[in-house]
């Protein structure tokens, strides 16, 4: 199959290619590679060893947050504008991170800077109602065709209260997830995000994996794109299970995709057996199309968690929708506190990114991207690698496996060698994405032709010296 014609989902949002053909790398050339890419990144990042090791001094890793760790150091950031970030050692980076999304506008976009500058003129923080708060709230419940929101602050704090409300409402207390699923650092989110194999237990019905400090409560754990491991657990655990809390597609684990029909029955069990129904869209949500992941493909959750993409690089996040189960925050039951909710500011964000974030706009960026994928596919094809291509809406990615990847399981069986030497080849060269090896390269709106070019020939590069 030519990726010319690349295969596209039941969804139009979704593409996926897997070639037909591939050879192995072999392990020592992935070895050679890696070693002269540590040593070029050793010489070309003296500056941000520097910072690095001042930034211990005041910073658990030297960090703000973990993920922003590796060995032997991060790379150092000072400034960003469009598309492009330098560090501090003076190199422009390409930006394909985007803050998982947060800069879907792009760095420092104007609209962004007009909407917060007018704001700055009228006030930073209220902690009362006010009538820019309902303004965003109309915009998030439009845009996202829900019922009711509230605000928060971050991605954490959604996913927190949508349980909250789903056990207020339920009188239930267990929690299922996925395994592989990542729903933010609450403790029973965090059972089962990347377990150990050797610690996970049967494919079919994982064990949940706790680690010792966490305190999680009841959580049930399924695998992914599994309808009878989902209705087997309905029928054994449903009469104490409140929720079920999934991202709609995969984006914890590169990018996996819901099989034909997998969402559709996930709603209809959940309603089956009074279920809760979450889906968490702090990583898709715009970057899923300008209404998000689950207007995209068709199935309404109960509860939806925001973050990220809606508030144009600003500190803000939601959780919302139906309004028989916001009516539970409504009577009390959940209250929900915070005195930085709906601060201006953030309101602002919301504002701009409304202006910024037409079908149209969005249109255009998801085209770049699937450019993108179908000319990396090309590139796969012509040197046989052992990788696909998967993209959902304005994300990437390149899976090195040869076949699709369906669930945790597929994913820990990809080889994260070639992933290591692929991701610090592109730095190296001037492109940044995010250190896990497993998340997406993301399209903004300041991404154009020449961004695609370089990411693309990047590839191409990094292809030749892999086969070389």
């Amino acid at each position: 199959m030519n990726t010319k014609t690349a295969i596209q989902s039941q969804h139009a949002a979704t593409h996926r290619y897997v070639p037909t053909s591939s050879k192995p790398i072999s392990p020592e050339k992935v070895a050679s590679v890696l070693s002269a890419e540590w040593e070029l990144f050793s010489k070309n990042t003296k500056g941000s060893a520097s910072e690095s090791a001042r930034a211990h001094q005041s910073l658990p890793l030297g960090v703000t947050s973990s993920f922003q760790h590796w060995d032997p150091y991060p790379i150092s950031i000072v400034s960003a504008k469009g598309a492009y970030m330098t560090d501090v050692d003076g190199r422009q980076l390409l930006d394909l991170s985007m803050g998982f999304g947060a800069m879907l506008a792009g760095h420092l976009n104007p609209v962004v800077i007009e909407e917060v500058q007018a704001q700055m003129q009228q006030g930073m923080l209220f902690v009362t109602p006010s009538p820019t708060s309902t303004d965003a709230a109309e915009r998030i419940c439009r845009r996202f065709g829900i019922d009711q929101v509230r605000f928060t602050n971050s991605g954490t704090e959604s996913t927190m209260y949508a349980v909250r409300v789903a056990r207020s409402a339920t009188q239930k207390m267990g929690i299922l997830k996925i395994e592989g699923g990542y729903h933010g650092s609450y403790d029973p989110f965090v059972v089962s995000a990347k377990p150990p194999l050797n610690k996970a237990g049967n494919a079919e019905k994982p064990t949940p994996y706790i680690e010792p400090n966490f305190v999680p409560g009841d959580v049930y754990v399924v695998p992914y794109n599994n309808i009878p491991a989902l209705e087997k657990m309905f029928r054994r655990n449903a009469r104490k299970i409140a929720c079920f809390i999934v991202e709609p597609v995969l984006e914890n684990i590169a990018i996996v995709l819901p099989d034909a029909g997998y969402l559709e029955r996930v709603r209809e069990l959940c309603d089956q057996y009074n279920v809760v129904l979450i889906f968490d869209e702090v990583k898709t949500g715009l970057t899923a199309g300008a209404h998000g992941a689950a207007m995209r493909l068709g199935v309404k959750p109960d509860l939806i968690t925001l973050a990220k993409s809606i508030g144009g690089g600003l500190p803000l996040a939601a959780f919302g929708g139906k309004k028989k189960y916001m009516d539970f925050v409504t009577n009390g039951k959940m209250a929900h506190f915070g005195t930085f909710n709906g601060n201006p500011l953030a309101m602002a964000g919301v504002r701009a990114i409304d202006r910024i974030c037409s079908d149209e706009a969005l249109a255009t960026a998801e085209d770049f991207n699937l450019q993108a994928l179908i000319r990396i596919g090309d590139i796969i094809d012509e040197y046989q690698l052992p990788a696909h291509t998967v993209g959902f809406g304005v994300k990437g990615c390149v899976t090195w496996s040869t076949k699709p990847v369906r669930n945790y399981r597929d994913y820990k069986a990809t080889d994260f060698g070639v992933a290591e030497a692929h991701w610090l080849f592109a730095i190296n060269r001037g492109i940044i994405t995010p250190p896990g090896l497993d998340e997406q390269w993301l399209i903004s709106l300041a991404h154009g032709q020449t961004e695609i070019d370089i990411l693309v020939e990047d590839f191409r590069e990094f292809a030749q010296a892999i086969r070389s």
